[in-house]
């Protein structure tokens, strides 16, 4: 079992820059990790992605590609996501999603708010 619990969302202006953590209890060795985002009225949509620790491999999608980017910090089970150059279009809660073993099973945190005004 992991419980995953995000902070790190605010209110910024557009060009600004925010950080995202997740924070996980329980064991996250082995686990493919990422960032899904939903804005109000739109699907959920993944963000970002990071295999696990021994691979590392990152993925992005295609609209954050350049500006954001995600880290994870093993020793303190953290995951991360750099956001900067912020626009509009990424005002959504972001949610941090975890993988056992990369595998099918999910764990999600409840989100954190992330607001952009132009």
């Amino acid at each position: 079992q992991v419980t995953l619990a995000e902070s790190g969302g605010d209110s910024v202006q557009a060009g600004g820059s925010l950080r995202l953590s997740c924070v996980a209890q329980g064991s996250t060795y082995r686990s493919c990790m990422g960032w899904f985002r939903q804005a109000p009225g739109k699907e959920r949509e993944g963000v970002a992605s990071i295999d696990s620790e021994d691979v590392g491999r990152t993925r992005y999608a295609e609209s954050v590609k350049g500006r954001f980017t995600i880290t994870r910090d093993n020793a303190k089970n953290t995951l991360h996501l750099e956001m900067n150059r912020l626009t509009p279009e990424d005002t959504a809660m972001y949610y941090c999603v975890a993988y056992p073993g990369c595998g099918t099973t999910q764990y999600w945190g409840q989100g954190t708010q992330v607001t952009v005004s132009s």
